[in-house]
């Protein structure tokens, strides 16, 4: 009988300190599946914010606490296609740069297990309908690392289209940036804003009710566009709505547990 697969949630900052509902989302969705989640308490940030700024030396220890809390997992499951394109692609230059023959080591074993969850789910479990239900129209924005660092492809597409009662409608221009790119917003604010009201106005042209997308970041992003707008749209991370069944009393939105984090969602 074979061991079963030792798996992690990598939870990533912006989801733990602003969207808790999509890490226990996450786990509420691989545990339906049979896959038992671990929480390591250990793991911090994954080390983008540095590396896309400049300061790849200050974040060689914050990669070192990566590779240390996550090893020995047969797969490291995040719901950010942001966050696992940087560990795929940014960590073995960080460690390159360290001068530290154990942590390219220790990068090259765990960077290839780290998963963007429409990955885990399609190529690792073999799963397209994972037994969801959502009654509502929605149309689909791949964020750029996802489409991009990650090549997540029509994954989460097939993912939706398996959804039951969900309407997936095709978003124009749908591979432009939104807009947000981390600190961009921040150092070019006006071309950020201009970028992400494009995208609303593509959205709202669609007639969906909700956007989806695998980054809250993004989401975040095009969602606060649409708040002052008052588009009437709202914004969900894809492994909410992945996570939501016919059981959910908010009539397809994901049921949640109140006041708890992810880790203690793994505990339940």
């Amino acid at each position: 009988m074979m061991e079963p697969m030792r798996v992690a949630l990598m939870i990533t900052c912006v989801n733990d300190a602003m969207f808790p509902e999509t890490g226990k989302a996450v786990v509420r969705l691989l545990r339906r599946l049979g896959v038992e989640v671990e929480f390591p308490a250990a793991q911090t940030c994954c080390a983008q914010p540095m590396v896309n700024t400049g300061y790849l030396d200050e974040a060689v220890p914050v990669v070192r606490t990566f590779v240390d809390a996550f090893a020995g997992y047969d797969a490291v499951v995040a719901p950010s296609g942001s966050c696992v394109g940087s560990v795929r692609h940014q960590h073995a230059l960080v460690a390159g740069r360290s001068g530290d023959p154990g942590l390219v080591r220790a990068v090259a074993e765990t960077s290839p297990r780290v998963h963007d969850l429409t990955e885990f789910l399609v190529d690792v479990l073999g799963v397209v309908d994972v037994g969801a239900y959502f009654p509502h129209t929605v149309a689909y924005h791949p964020t750029c690392h996802s489409l991009r660092m990650v090549g997540v492809g029509d994954r989460p597409r097939r993912l939706l289209e398996a959804v039951r009662g969900l309407r997936l409608v095709d978003l124009p221009h749908a591979e432009e940036c939104c807009g947000f790119g981390g600190t961009f917003a921040l150092k070019n604010a006006d071309t950020s804003v201009a970028m992400g009201s494009d995208k609303a106005r593509h959205v709202r042209g669609t007639g969906a009710e909700v956007l989806v997308a695998g980054d809250n970041s993004c989401l975040m992003h095009i969602g606060g566009v649409l708040s002052r707008q008052r588009a009437g749209v709202r914004v969900m991370h894809l492994a909410e709505i992945l996570a939501a069944t016919e059981d959910d009393a908010s009539g397809g939105a994901p049921a949640a547990s109140p006041g708890t984090t992810p880790a203690e969602e793994v505990g339940r």
